[in-house]
């Protein structure tokens, strides 16, 4: 069993990882609160969280993946202010909560099913396990962590000494820096609210009984509750987008030591960055997002997508544009080209068992999971499996068998690709032509980054230009 080293954002270091349990792997990743589709960029991180998974199991770990639903107490500001999003998208759409939830919720797999993302283990919505909430509670209550005010139960930070040790805040920075009191209950203003009653919202369309009111649960103690109900109060891997950092995992951290008296509850914390557009970080509270259908909508597969982020660490922004993505269609489909090309040199060969495989093939499988192993490193990988398919001195069997088997993590259907995905037709014909056209545009407006640009795209697809005084051919290569 292969040793990983991971960057843990507790510490902000590499680390070896060991398990709790030699073998077995609990891990938890924050769902979607499912008041509108994923943006682009949520996908970004299960896209990470799917790729660490699967290379957990390709070194022989045992995964139990936890994923929760929000479908209530996610206001619009993570910090207790705001609107519930999920009453908001009710009431704008004019369904149920609930109706709401479950639409989003079926449009959330959907997208990821279509990325090559495969479902959790287990997936938890918060409205099933509110007694959960409640019974974790009332633990943080009896250790003396809590107050009520204004009808709804806080958490008190003061009173844990390392609150923020995530993000490396400081107490004693927090309340020097705070200088506006939003909520006047508030005995500090970075405390948070465990349970809501009505004096939060006076007509709140999903609401229980519970010891301080009948109300709802603040939306960072489903996590802690759900996690700990599946994996236990201690388990391996919590994960995420970066911007959960200062604020929700601070917050979980600090309600699960409350509750457990101290006990180490998350061994290993990881991050994945934003992916970022021109004008910042993609969201959608300003409107700024794309869905996967919007890049369907511009000829987009979701696997190009897909390949579009393995081209990034996960702990890196990345840019997405839309020039990124014609590049990153035409990288796969030049993958495609090439798988589909050594099937026809394989014939009916049948592939050779791993410990059967040419040794040159069996160096890049290994290369190829010393850089999996090293933090999750997929672009180096990714490039490991170019090298594979591009040494044509190897038999093709070995070649195919090498590539299936690295494309269980990559997850870019390489064992599915058919002839007519990537056969020359007249509309491909007519797509190279025109990219000849806008480059030989590009080179008469002196933009010869883009001119060169569109020469390494169509390579990439396996077409090679060849400029002459009488203007540009091309040919198939590969």
């Amino acid at each position: 069993m292969r040793v990983m080293r991971l960057f843990n954002s507790m510490g902000r270091e590499l680390q070896d990882f060991i398990p709790e349990q030699a073998g077995k792997v609990g891990f938890y990743g924050c769902g979607p609160t499912v008041y509108n589709y994923a943006h682009i960029g949520n996908l970004r991180t299960y896209i990470f969280e799917d790729l660490l998974v699967k290379a957990l199991k390709r070194f022989g770990y045992e995964v139990t993946h936890v994923m929760n639903i929000t479908d209530v107490g996610h206001l619009s500001g993570d910090d207790d202010t705001g609107e519930d999003k999920m009453v908001k998208s009710a009431q704008e759409k004019g369904e149920s909560v609930l109706k709401i939830a479950q639409f989003y919720t079926d449009a959330f797999f959907r997208d990821t099913q279509a990325l090559g993302i495969a479902r959790p283990t287990i997936v938890c919505k918060a409205t099933e396990h509110v007694g959960d909430m409640i019974n974790l509670i009332k633990r943080i209550e009896a250790n003396g962590y809590t107050y009520m005010a204004g009808g709804n139960l806080y958490f008190d930070v003061t009173k844990l000494p390392d609150y923020g040790k995530l993000a490396n805040l400081r107490i004693e920075d927090l309340k020097a820096g705070a200088r506006i009191e939003v909520d006047e209950n508030k005995r500090n203003p970075h405390d948070f609210v465990l349970w809501f009653t009505k004096s939060k919202f006076e007509n709140q369309a999903l609401v229980w009984d519970s010891p301080w009111g009948r109300g709802y649960p603040g939306w960072h103690i489903e996590c802690s509750a759900m996690s700990m109900k599946y994996l236990g109060e201690t388990f391996d891997i919590h994960a995420g987008g970066i911007d959960h950092i200062p604020v929700h995992h601070t917050n979980e951290i600090a309600q699960s030591d409350a509750a457990t008296g101290r006990k180490p509850w998350v061994k290993y914390w990881l991050h994945a960055e934003f992916l970022v557009l021109d004008k910042g970080k993609m969201s959608k509270s300003k409107g700024s997002f794309l869905t996967l259908q919007s890049l369907a909508d511009a000829g987009y597969d979701p696997l190009d997508y897909r390949y579009f982020c393995l081209g990034g660490h996960y702990r890196s922004q990345l840019s997405f544009s839309w020039e990124g993505m014609e590049q990153a269609k035409a990288s796969r489909k030049a993958l495609l080209e090439r798988v589909l090309a050594l099937k026809d040199r394989a014939g009916a060969s049948e592939l050779p068992a791993m410990d059967q495989l040419h040794p040159a093939v069996r160096e890049r499988l290994e290369q190829f999971d010393g850089f999996l192993a090293e933090d999750l490193a997929v672009p180096r990988a990714l490039a490991e499996l170019w090298q594979l398919l591009k040494d044509p001195a190897l038999p093709p069997a070995d070649v195919l068998a090498g590539a299936y088997s690295m494309d269980q993590v990559l997850g870019l259907g390489l064992e599915q690709a058919k002839k007519s995905e990537t056969q020359v037709d007249e509309a491909l014909v007519q797509e190279i032509e025109g990219l000849i056209q806008e480059r030989a545009a590009a080179k008469k407006a002196k933009d010869f980054a883009k001119a060169d640009s569109i020469r390494a795209v169509l390579k990439e697809r396996g077409i090679l230009l060849e400029d002459s005084p009488a203007g540009t051919t091309w040919k198939k290569i590969g």
